[in-house]
């Protein structure tokens, strides 16, 4: 007997219930990685996917319980009794509604539940559908945390999201301010996948935790740390640290054969600590055969996502453990398997391992450090002038003991990629929370009231962004250097560049004349556009309310900074030891 072909709108129905299926299997298996191991739920229609999905998650107990307010508080009990996090599951509308007294009850007193809320699709709020309310962040303060992730996917990047996700909510459930959180799950019909659902999911998108501590919360004292089997490196992304920090970590860095790699804005870079990271991750890492070499099986991450978007993406994939005292959740790639709410120092004295450490592994990347700082050097040598060279110089330039804030955009990128390092201490300030261009002059004032002088590297655009900035000279004491190139470059560098009207609606060149606006807001307004005039700009009176305008051929700079990337992806593997003799 035959079956009946489906049309070309019954398979798609029948994809998007398949999709369902495995979206929400993908979130159990995140929920369950997580600690959760019971699911209370009240029969409905449109939370069917994940009913499905519990049915096939193998130990997960699921307790049916006709009355929602009633189910909310058998899901506190059961919390509460084992210690676990619980999950409650509902239809759309009013019913979630009704967990709303046990919600408040165990945020009160600390119970850990996840709030799994089916939802109608997002098109149909507001609309006057059947069954449809606003269910996001439905209970409000009584969460620590509520998600709305809109609808499933059936892609890699989307299941793994959804694993990420549920291993999230779970995770921040039980602390270390445990309490309730939801996640709301929009679903399109058909809400029954066809009998031809394959609901496999992809090992990338769940990966196993199989040799990562179980360690959340800093309420009691930490005890040694073991990390797991394999190649490791540490990731010190953007924070402020406390002042015992960078030494703790370059002891355990040495005591564990660990490599440290440093984003600009972790403060590692300049000071005490400089010679035992690494810094030109954004270069070598664009050398595929290098960054193949030099792939890791785990990472341990401190701050913030890194600024490099090539580091970034190499860093996906890889589990993460994540070291963050304020309980954050800076998970870009989806690839946290454990988050340790503690002080980075602590966990540094904390850190052990069984095996013995590899010293080759470090070495390797020294080798490729070592290879590709001597290209920097050969590199600017012969290139025309441009801001690596403005960047290096300003670096020299500042004081030990003072400060720089870098603007967003191209200017910490570019610092990024040439700072390197020096032993001088240097605070490097930046607004990396949003990563917005806005408000950097005033931030600039803000960061001189504490009495630390502080410079400025900033874009044309960031600094005419802030006008009202431009009110306060008499609060910056230290000169503001402004990359004068003609607009929004970081487009030039992005998909965007070449679309029709690209000079108008990306670029957005600024046409105010710095000298101008200097002298319209009582700002001393210097020039440079080569390396002596930078010289000269710079040995004058610094301050204050000095306004140093570098004005950078966009285009040169653009040539600059891509023959160098080629040439460091064409120099072959820059870890091996034949070639750094070599080189």
């Amino acid at each position: 007997m035959t079956s009946k072909a489906l049309s070309p709108s019954s398979q798609l129905m029948d994809q998007q219930g398949c999709i369902n299926l495995r979206w929400a299997r993908a979130l159990l298996a995140g929920l369950w990685d997580g600690g959760v191991r019971c699911l209370v739920l009240s029969p409905g229609s449109r939370s069917t996917p994940v009913v499905i999905a519990a049915q096939r998650t193998p130990g997960l107990e699921l307790i049916p319980i006709l009355d929602e307010r009633s189910a909310a508080f058998f899901a506190l009990g059961a919390a509460r009794a084992s210690g676990r996090p619980v999950g409650l599951l509902a239809t759309s509308g009013s019913a979630p509604a009704h967990w709303y007294p046990a919600v408040i009850e165990a945020s009160e007193t600390g119970i850990p539940l996840v709030l799994l809320s089916a939802d109608r699709p997002p098109t149909l709020r507001g609309f006057g559908a059947n069954q449809t309310i606003d269910q996001t962040r439905l209970f409000g303060a009584f969460t620590r945390e509520a998600h709305d992730p809109g609808l499933p996917g059936g892609d890699e990047v989307a299941l793994k999201s959804a694993a990420g996700l549920g291993r999230r909510a779970a995770t921040v459930a039980q602390g270390p301010r445990p309490g309730p959180a939801q996640i709301n799950l929009p679903f399109e019909e058909p809400l029954v996948p066809g009998p031809d659902c394959d609901d496999s999911l992809p090992a990338k998108a769940i990966q196993s935790d199989k040799g990562w501590p179980r360690i959340e919360s800093a309420r009691s004292a930490l005890q040694p740390l073991r990390l797991p089997a394999g190649r490791g490196l540490v990731v010190v992304g953007p924070g402020l640290f406390a002042t015992d920090f960078p030494a703790a970590l370059a002891d355990a860095a040495r005591r564990l054969a660990l490599p440290v790699l440093a984003d600009p804005l972790s403060g590692l870079r300049f000071g005490p600590v400089a010679d035992a990271v690494l810094t030109t991750q954004d270069t070598l890492l664009r050398n595929r055969a290098t960054a193949q070499s030099l792939r890791p099986d785990w990472v341990l991450r401190f701050g913030g996502a890194p600024i490099s978007k090539v580091f970034g993406q190499w860093l996906a994939g890889i589990p993460t453990l994540l070291v963050d005292p304020a309980g954050g959740w800076c998970d870009p790639g989806h690839d946290l398997r454990v988050r340790l709410v503690a002080e980075p120092a602590s966990v540094c004295a904390a850190l052990s391992a069984d095996a013995v450490p590899d010293p080759d592994w470090p070495a390797a990347w020294y080798r490729a450090e070592a290879r590709v700082q001597a290209m920097v050097d050969a590199h600017l040598t012969t290139s025309p002038w441009c801001e690596p060279h403005l960047i290096q110089a300003l670096l020299r330039r500042i004081p030990i003991g003072e400060a720089l804030l870098c603007a967003n955009s191209m200017p910490i990128r570019q610092l990024d990629t040439w700072s390197g390092t020096r032993s001088a201490a240097l605070a490097l300030f930046g607004n990396r929370g949003a990563s917005g261009i806005d408000g950097q002059l005033s931030t600039l004032a803000g960061l001189n009231q504490a009495g630390r002088p502080c410079w400025a590297l900033l874009g044309d655009l960031s600094a005419v962004h802030d006008l009202s900035g431009w009110l306060l000279p008499d609060r910056l004491p230290r000169p503001v250097v402004v990359i004068n190139n003609g607009g929004g470059r970081i487009f030039d560098y992005l998909p965007q560049c070449g679309l029709p009207g690209f000079e108008r609606l990306w670029r957005t060149p600024v046409t105010p004349d710095l000298s101008a606006l200097s002298a319209a807001f009582g700002f001393e307004h210097r020039l440079a556009d080569d390396a002596a005039s930078l010289d000269a700009a710079l040995a004058g009176d610094a301050g204050p309310g000095v306004l140093l305008e570098v004005r950078i051929d966009a285009e040169i700079s653009r040539a600059t900074h891509r023959a160098f990337w080629e040439a460091v992806a064409d120099a072959g593997d820059l870890t091996t030891p034949a070639q750094a003799e070599a080189g």
